[in-house]
């Protein structure tokens, strides 16, 4: 069975991280649509992964023509998972909080299938009890939290808070659909 899964890119350095995820799952046969946000842009260029993915990478909310109810609705339907990688404070907040000002937070709250969060953040940011406390919200609504790990991070020290490497984040993925598709089989 083919795979079709929204990777949704959030404002942070580890995004670059991101595009090697995305070519990976490609190259492994499923179809990857990408949602990022304007901060994600900073980042890591829309061009890139047009080029991963061979599709169109979706910014913004409002796009009546090719979506007329819009892409969040449209791409949740389409996709088996959604997977937000990296996931910013801001993004675990707005998520944890039901915001949706954004078309990826937008997608979050229309989505019905499984969601993988790879948070990446300063180490600091990271052992705020704020973003503790985001992160077992979204726990307790059932999101599959992909924890950073130690290592070297952008702002030039050693912590936690560096985001998963893709090989783990792609291993999550893969167990979550290998999961939905045995329990959509047992209820048929």
């Amino acid at each position: 069975m083919s795979h079709e899964i929204v990777v949704g890119v959030s404002g942070g350095i580890a995004a670059y991280k991101t595009a090697a995820l995305v070519s990976d799952l490609v190259q492994s046969g499923i179809g990857v649509s990408v949602v990022m946000t304007r901060a994600a842009t900073k980042f890591v260029g829309p061009a890139t992964f047009r080029a991963l993915t061979g599709r169109r990478v979706y910014t913004r909310v409002f796009d009546g023509q090719d979506f007329p109810l819009g892409p969040h609705i449209e791409l949740a339907r389409q996709a088996q998972l959604l997977c937000v990688a990296p996931a910013t404070a801001n993004f675990l907040a707005q998520a944890a909080g039901g915001f949706a000002d954004d078309l990826l937070s937008t997608l979050l709250l229309s989505f019905t299938g499984p969601v993988v969060v790879a948070p990446a953040m300063n180490t600091e940011m990271w052992n705020k009890p704020a973003v503790q406390r985001n992160l077992e919200q979204l726990r307790a609504d059932g999101l599959h939290i992909v924890d950073p790990k130690a290592g070297w991070l952008s702002c030039r020290q050693q912590g936690v808070g560096r985001m998963a490497e893709p090989e783990e984040i792609k291993k999550s993925i893969l167990e979550l659909l290998s999961k939905a598709e045995a329990e959509k089989r047992k209820a048929e």
